[in-house]
């Protein structure tokens, strides 16, 4: 396996992917969705179900979730679903698929209710939490489908 293979292998439409899912990614077991705000109006509603991973960001060719705002990096952050196993108090093992950002070293920050998120690493997320990109003024809130009700 040349490394000009590995590299050529993670681009889209001829944009290198700064990004590389992990083993433990796994699509979603619940119908999850972020919710998009613009002030008090919902923009838009993005159902973050139907695959492991989305890149939020500038660059229109390669992100699933595209940003205009001029604060926002070309590949801003992923949105990762993970596979997490835990024990239990009975010494069970069990395990379930779980969401996480990960900021791409963007220029001006991933937030997560307020809070800046550290780079290049996985946070995981909540229901509710809400998701911010750079200065953006929209706001993204991650719900799913039992949580709505």
């Amino acid at each position: 396996n040349s490394g000009l293979l590995a590299k050529e292998s993670n681009q889209v439409k001829g944009v290198a992917l700064k990004y590389h899912e992990p083993p433990e990614a796994r699509k979603p077991t619940q119908n999850w969705r972020l919710y998009v705000f613009k002030g008090d109006e919902q923009v838009d509603l993005i159902h973050v179900y139907r695959q492991s991973c989305f890149l939020v960001g500038r660059d229109a060719l390669v992100a699933d979730v595209h940003v205009q705002h001029p604060s926002c990096s070309k590949q801003h952050a992923v949105l990762q679903f993970r596979g997490v196993s835990r024990r239990n108090k009975y010494g069970d093992v069990t395990s379930e698929v779980k969401p996480f950002i990960i900021d791409l070293d963007s220029t001006n920050g991933t937030y997560v209710n307020g809070e800046e998120v550290p780079k290049s690493r996985y946070y995981e997320l909540r229901v509710n939490d809400v998701l911010k990109f750079g200065t953006s003024a929209r706001e993204y809130v991650l719900l799913h489908e039992d949580a709505a009700k």
